[in-house]
C-alpha cells in the first residue's frame, strides 16, 4: 500500500488515482462528507453521488444530489437502483455517517452508564447503517474494475488498541463496523479481486461529533474536514486488493483489530 505524505510523487500519483472516477459519497452535506466531494471534484472525480439526509445540492454538474437517510433501507435500494440505471461503472463508494451522542446517547463512563436505547441507537448509525451500505452498493463495484468500498470508523472500534476503557456503545458499535465490513471483504472478493473494502480512522477531525472532545487533542493532531478529506482519498489511492478487509488511519498505517 502506498501511503502519503511520504514523496511528492507519491501526492502526485494519489490525486490523479480519482481523475475520470465516479464516486457516491454518503452523509454528503457536511464535515467530512462535505470535504469528500468538494476534493473528489478538485482532483477531477468525473461524477459524484452526494447522499445525504437533507439532499443538499452541490453546484457543479458533475454532481447528483441524493436524499438519503443511512438507516433507511428502502431507500439505500433505491438510491442503488437509481446510481445502477445511471452507470455501469461506478468506482467508489465513501460511506461517512456516525454518531458518537445524541439526545439518547452520550460517551459511557462507567457500565453503570450504559442503556438499551443508547446502544441501539450507536449500533444503528455506526455498524448497520454501513452495512446495509454494503449490501445493496456493492453489487454495483463488481465490474471487475478496481473498485473501492470504505467506511469511516474510529480507532476507539480497535479491540486491541483499547486500554482505556469506557464509550462503551460507541467502542463496540464501531467494532462490529469493522467486523461486518471485514466480512463483507471476504465475500466481495469471490465475485471481484479488484473490489477493495475497507473501514478508516479519519483522526480527530474538527466537526460536531469531536466538538465535546477536543480538549486533550493536540493542534496538529486536530484536522479540518478539508486536511481529513484529503488523506482519506490519499490513503484509498494507494490501496490494493491485498489491503481488502483492512482497518486503516489517516496516515495510511494499519489498526489492530
Amino acid at each position: 500500500m502506498h501511503t502519503a505524505y511520504l514523496h511528492a510523487d507519491e501526492v502526485v500519483m494519489n490525486v490523479d488515482a480519482w481523475a475520470g472516477q465516479q464516486v457516491l459519497v454518503v452523509g454528503a452535506s457536511k464535515g467530512i462528507g462535505a470535504a469528500l466531494v468538494a476534493a473528489l471534484l478538485d482532483r477531477g472525480a468525473a461524477q459524484v453521488w452526494a447522499a445525504s439526509r437533507s439532499g443538499a445540492c452541490v453546484d457543479d454538474p458533475r454532481v447528483t444530489s441524493l436524499t438519503l437517510d443511512a438507516t433507511d433501507e428502502p431507500g439505500l435500494a433505491a438510491a442503488a437502483a437509481q446510481i445502477g440505471a445511471a452507470t455501469d461503472r461506478l468506482h467508489a463508494v465513501i460511506h461517512t455517517p456516525g454518531l458518537l451522542q445524541n439526545d439518547v446517547l452520550r460517551p459511557e463512563r462507567r457500565m453503570q452508564d450504559i442503556s438499551l436505547e443508547a446502544l441501539h441507537a450507536s449500533f444503528a448509525v455506526n455498524a448497520f447503517a454501513p452495512m446495509l451500505a454494503a449490501k445493496h452498493f456493492l453489487p454495483l463495484l463488481g465490474h471487475g474494475e478496481r473498485a473501492i468500498f470504505a467506511s469511516v470508523s474510529a480507532r476507539v472500534g480497535s479491540i486491541g488498541d483499547n486500554r482505556l476503557g469506557g464509550w462503551y456503545s460507541y467502542r463496540a458499535a464501531k467494532a462490529a463496523q469493522n467486523q461486518l465490513i471485514h466480512t463483507a471483504a471476504i465475500e466481495a472478493a469471490r465475485k471481484s479481486r479488484a473490489l477493495i473494502c475497507c473501514t478508516l480512522h479519519p483522526g480527530t477531525v474538527d466537526t460536531g461529533l469531536s466538538k465535546p472532545f477536543q480538549a486533550g487533542v493536540k493542534p496538529e493532531k486536530l484536522f479540518t474536514p478539508e486536511r481529513a478529506a484529503a488523506q482519506l482519498l490519499d490513503v484509498l489511492a494507494g490501496l490494493t486488493p491485498a489491503d481488502s478487509g483492512g482497518f486503516f488511519a489517516w496516515d495510511g498505517q494499519p489498526i489492530p483489530w
